[in-house]
């Protein structure tokens, strides 16, 4: 399918992060886009700026009558929305091409030099910061990402077409629609369950991922990852390794041995160990694409970072406030090791909204672990995301797992009172759910009580 002769493209489900990043593309290759979503976000807000038209009623009738004809009109769906959506169904029964998004950006990176980043964690920072070295170093770059960067303020780096970054996604394994040239895999802890059904599944899965990768392309991985390839880690052996790490106020400065060379005194900004490791690889990619070194270097000193990936809201002397997206047991464990790496003397509450009841069911133990660690923690109900309730599966069951005496459940109207009970230093708020709206409620709160 030749992307060239579409003219017109309906996104269901417009304002996810993906999708959205997509759509952006999209508009800005002057194609005439325009969307349905459930709910108005910021990221729909964002869209519509940019002159995207979108509705948030699913029926027939809101889809404009230009986008009701199947000729030339592409349609692009996320599987999260149900197989009951009638816009979707309307599109299915009349002839329209009707592609997954992982489906589409295939399309679009089969005709450019693709670097893909896989791993259940880590894929949305370590691809943000390849796209960000990439375009400094004035590659011609478009990279589509699943989270916002900071430096750019969008999902979406655009400047030029011959090269590609993408996030290889796992879930519903979409990242078998794409033939990367680079690909790295960082990290295949057990996750989406809820799809896979076993671990050995997933694993199997990366597995076949890695049989993509064109035929004289280059497949990096984490040391230690059940797979052959060219290997990153810090401190160790690898053939990219992060050596001499030091902090010096608040920042990383390392050395990094290539196969080739050793490259002193990089600086990296962002907090804990799973952050430098997402740098590393996103510069040992850059540096096997023939970025220059001391471009590279610079580069990466100037990355500030992707927004709900710990994420600074307040930084005082007295009291500091992070929101990051974590849903995963080792995601927290990455989390937790940040904080005390920065804050090794300070008392910190937790506040986490569990995402999925899958999820929550099927690693219950590892997160009454993860979650165990921190000075004081508040337990928001279940996200639901996509899925239906499991009975007996909620957040009281969880909390009862978690060794800490300073717990509690907390309902999102009963949140500032609990946290302005805390006398813990630094707080954060955790989750990929709808978390992230009560941030600048308690951003609010804790700025006015400071």
């Amino acid at each position: 399918m030749n992307l060239e002769h579409i003219h017109k493209i309906y996104f269901v489900g417009i304002g996810g992060i993906g999708m959205s990043a997509l759509a952006r593309y999209f508009n800005a290759n002057k194609k005439l886009v325009v969307g349905y979503d459930k709910t108005s976000t910021e990221i729909t807000d964002a869209l519509i700026d940019l002159g995207i038209d979108i509705n948030f009623n699913d029926s027939i009738e809101n889809i404009p009558v230009a986008f009701l004809k199947p000729e030339n009109t592409l349609v692009v769906y996320t599987p999260a929305i149900p197989q009951s959506h009638s816009q979707l169904t309307y599109f299915k029964n009349n002839q329209f091409i009707v592609l997954k998004r992982s489906q589409v950006l295939g399309l679009i990176t089969d005709n450019t030099f693709c670097l893909a980043v896989a791993g259940t964690h880590g894929k949305t920072t370590t691809s943000s910061i390849l796209g960000h070295l990439l375009y400094e170093c004035g590659v011609e770059v478009t990279a589509f990402l699943g989270g916002v960067t900071e430096n750019y303020n969008s999902n979406l780096i655009l400047k030029g077409g011959e090269v590609s970054v993408v996030e290889a996604d796992e879930f519903d394994r979409s990242f078998l629609k794409l033939s990367p040239d680079i690909a790295c895999i960082t990290s295949m802890d057990a996750d989406h369950l809820d799809i896979y059904g076993e671990a050995s599944a997933l694993r199997d899965s990366f597995i076949a991922f890695t049989k993509r990768i064109k035929p004289k392309g280059k497949l990096f991985v984490k040391n230690g990852l059940p797979v052959e390839g060219i290997t990153y880690g810090l401190e160790d052996d690898s053939n990219y390794s992060a050596q001499n790490i030091k902090i010096e106020n608040g920042t990383y400065v390392f050395d990094i041995k290539t196969p080739k060379t050793v490259l002193k005194n990089i600086h990296f900004n962002l907090p804990g160990r799973h952050n430098l490791s997402n740098a590393l690889i996103a510069l040992a990619m850059a540096v096997e694409y023939g970025c220059p070194h001391q471009q590279l270097a610079k580069a990466l000193a100037s990355f500030k970072g992707v927004k709900r990936r710990f994420t600074y809201q307040i930084k005082t002397e007295n009291l500091v406030f992070i929101d990051d997206y974590a849903h995963h047991p080792e995601e927290i464990n990455s989390v937790h090791q940040a904080v005390r790496e920065m804050y090794p003397n300070k008392q910190v509450l937790a506040i986490f909204q569990p995402h999925l009841f899958s999820r929550t069911r099927d690693f219950v133990d590892e997160f009454a672990q993860s979650l165990s660690q921190f000075d004081e923690l508040l337990l928001l109900d279940i996200y639901p995301a996509r899925e239906l309730p499991i009975e007996g599966v909620n957040s009281a069951w969880l909390l009862g797992k978690v060794k800490n005496k300073n717990k509690g459940l907390v309902s999102k109207d009963l949140l500032l009172k609990k946290i302005r009970q805390s006398n813990a230093q630094v707080i954060l708020t955790i989750g990929a759910g709808d978390i992230g709206e009560e941030v600048k409620k308690i951003k609010k709160e804790l700025s006015v009580a400071s």
